[in-house]
């Protein structure tokens, strides 16, 4: 047999993004494996990706171009041809774009986080149409906010730093499920001694294997924050060197913190006082001694209503006690700002049309706007929706007015898929798109400093077709003949990063696609010296530029929109707080119909601690109905006190059709947003549970 080895890159929304090696045996991909000569990847890929070929092969895999023929939402279709399909599309929105291109709307996320792929001929294609703008809010907007505002950009340590910490903080996150290439190397540094202290609601699988698990209530992380920043300043464990030179605003955050003594903090973060002091002064002590003390942030905490405030007030920890002088201290949110891509020339926004104001939807907001009339406020209804890289039916929140608006017989709806998704199910036209291994991408990280390549392993199967090439032929039959429109996958690619930029450095897309990975020219410690990209060029505990846009200019805590303290009054019908973490066979809803991991993971389950399930007269096992005022759903309950009082915990996020009652977390999550970044609340949320 002719077999080949294809260099690719795993495109998945996760920090990791995994060098990839696939073996095909006469034009079929048999094999995946990491790339062992990579250093982040080293040869081991998470339980997911390693049956890639799983997913590719699948037997429900789309592969020609479908129309409904049912209800919308009943999942109906009959095959037709590529040329109706494409003619069909183009002259819905044709006919819409005379009256108001702005009612046509693009929904797409992270089902791709290529560069290709994701938003290049795509976003070309809405921007030359001049269709509303889409908000991309829904995992990390608010955590941007609050960490752009204090460090100037996302820029952070390096993963290959972590082995060589003492301290670690995995605060807000769950990397055995979510970061496996930086949980290896936290596991080396505590092999070596360091000491691993998970900051989280819920005893994760994470949480279990660190030294000490401290568990808050959702939505008091900031809380958390000032409470530390208290201890640190009253028992002078801060570097004073480092604050003077690099900081900005150290007199103001010590006058603010002391509203926020470790009594007040453990009264709001339902924790002792002695976990609080305990957590500051080691912390402190071992950025006092020169040693690394390391924090990795992750996007759980800021999914509530004070979350943007919650990364800031974390990512100020870090320059307080001199840890940026370490290349394993510092806090890493994410690197994706160390990469200088190309945005402009990859998505062509110059393509807008001119005297015209586009308008920007929300995507976490979708059920609602769906549903909106035309007015001068918001604009013209929504008349169009074309959804790629997403399966918004599922993971978007409020899921009964998402499943509403997407019912609606006069919204034209075209999605581009691998599967028949939940959000499938609601198209008029439904289209094949190709998968990782069949297509070309180029990848930036938002974990590591390495661009990758992806090279395409295979034929494309059926009559599948890349995301670029679709919108390339909708593009001819609207009539755009700019010659952005005819641009290859690889001249696009070779456009990706900016090759005058120090950090990109000898990018060269051939020789990329040759060696697969190339990384970032960045120092080891990013704010050793300072050099922070704020407009001070320090480290901003005082922001003006919040000030100017509205917020307290200094660290504080903004409580959540639904707690027990916050909103006693929701509190007395809907008294337990519910939050829906990734499970770790699965990645957002991605991979929940791969049978294999489906098995491993069981069926939908609510974790609920044995005080909680005793007052309601819940056993291990039973079948509970989890509801508020939004919707309910129902899971199998595991008594365990892995959630603690007070908390329900159910690992999401399944398709809907694939639960017993048609139905998942999202059914009770809320529309509302951040203060910061305009995100979704979807850890922010009060339930009643009760026997199904």
């Amino acid at each position: 047999m002719n077999t080949t080895i294809v260099r690719a890159a795993c495109p998945h929304d996760c920090p990791d993004t995994c060098a990839l090696l696939v073996t095909v045996k006469d034009g079929v991909a048999t094999q995946v494996h990491g790339d062992p000569d990579h250093p982040t990847t080293a040869g081991a890929l998470c339980t997911k990706v390693a049956r890639y070929t799983e997913r590719t092969y699948h037997p429900d895999r789309l592969l020609h171009p479908m129309k409904r023929i049912g209800k919308k939402g009943e999942g109906k279709f009959v095959r037709i041809s590529w040329d109706e399909a494409l003619d069909t599309i183009a002259a819905r929105l044709k006919a819409i774009a005379v009256r108001d291109p702005r009612a046509i709307l693009p929904y797409s996320y992270a089902g791709t986080m290529g560069l290709v792929q994701g938003e290049s001929m795509a976003a070309r294609f809405f921007h030359r149409l001049g269709a509303s703008l889409l908000d991309r809010t829904i995992c990390a907007s608010a955590g941007g906010a609050g960490y752009k505002y204090t460090i100037g950009a996302r820029i952070g340590t390096d993963i290959e730093q972590f082995q060589n910490a003492r301290l670690i903080l995995i605060w807000g996150g769950n990397p055995i499920a979510s970061n496996l290439h930086l949980w290896m190397r936290v596991q080396e540094a505590k092999r070596r001694g360091a000491k691993l202290i998970a900051i989280d609601p819920y005893r994760s699988l994470t949480a279990d294997k660190c030294h000490q698990h401290i568990a808050l209530m959702p939505g008091t992380d900031a809380a958390l924050a000032l409470g530390m920043m208290h201890v640190l300043i009253r028992e002078d464990l801060i570097d004073y060197d480092y604050i003077a030179r690099h900081t900005l605003g150290f007199e103001a955050l010590k006058e603010r913190v002391q509203e926020w003594p470790p009594e007040r903090v453990a009264q709001v973060c339902g924790i002792t006082t002695q976990e609080i002091e305990q957590l500051a002064r080691e912390y402190g002590a071992t950025a006092r001694r020169g040693e690394g003390a390391v924090i990795r942030l992750n996007y759980g905490l800021q999914r509530v209503h004070g979350g943007g405030m919650a990364v800031r007030n974390i990512a100020c920890l870090p320059a307080l006690v001199g840890a940026w002088r370490h290349a394993a201290g510092g806090v890493q949110l994410s690197v994706s700002d160390s990469f200088p891509k190309n945005s402009q020339a990859l998505q062509r926004p110059d393509l807008m049309p001119a005297g015209r104001a586009p308008r920007t939807i929300n995507m976490s907001t979708i059920g609602n706007d769906l549903l909106r009339e035309a007015s001068p406020e918001f604009g013209p209804k929504i008349e169009a929706l074309v959804v790629y890289n997403a399966n918004p039916l599922a993971v978007a929140p409020e899921s009964p007015k998402v499943a509403q608006g997407f019912a609606r017989e006069d919204l034209f709806t075209v999605v581009l898929e691998h599967f028949q998704t939940d959000t499938a199910d609601f198209a008029d036209i439904l289209l094949p798109a190709t998968t990782q291994l069949e297509h070309v991408d180029v990848h930036a990280a938002y974990g590591h400093h390495y661009m990758m390549a992806n090279n395409a392993a295979i034929a494309p199967l059926g009559e599948a077709r890349p995301n670029t090439e679709i919108f390339r032929l909708l593009a001819a039959r609207m009539g755009f003949d700019e010659p952005c429109f005819a641009e290859s996958d690889d001249a696009i690619a070779a456009q990706a990063f900016d090759s005058r930029n120090v950090r990109a450095i000898h990018f060269d897309w051939d020789a990329l696609k040759q060696k697969g990975w190339q990384k970032l020219n960045m120092p080891e410690a990013p704010f050793a010296d300072g050099g922070f990209p704020t407009p001070s060029g320090k480290c901003e505990f005082y922001s003006e530029r919040m000030k100017a846009d509205g917020f307290d200019p200094l660290p504080s805590y903004i409580p959540p929109h639904e707690s027990v303290a916050s909103s006693p009054e929701l509190g007395k019908p809907y008294p337990l707080a519910m939050i829906s973490p990734p499970a770790r066979n699965f990645l957002n809803s991605t991979f929940v119909n791969v049978k294999s991991l489906r098995d491993t993971e069981g069926e939908p389950h609510l974790d609920i601690h044995p005080a909680d399930a005793a007052v309601r007269g819940i056993h291990d096992g039973d079948r509970v109905r989890i509801h508020n005022e939004r919707g309910s759903f129902v899971m199998k309950a595991r008594v365990t006190d892995k959630a603690r009082p007070g908390l329900v915990v159910g690992l999401s996020i399944w398709w809907k059709k694939l639960a017993s009652d048609g139905k998942n977390a999202n059914e009770v999550t809320s529309q509302r947003l951040t203060d910061m970044g305009r995100g979704p609340t979807f850890y922010d949320v009060l339930v009643q549970v009760e026997k199904a």
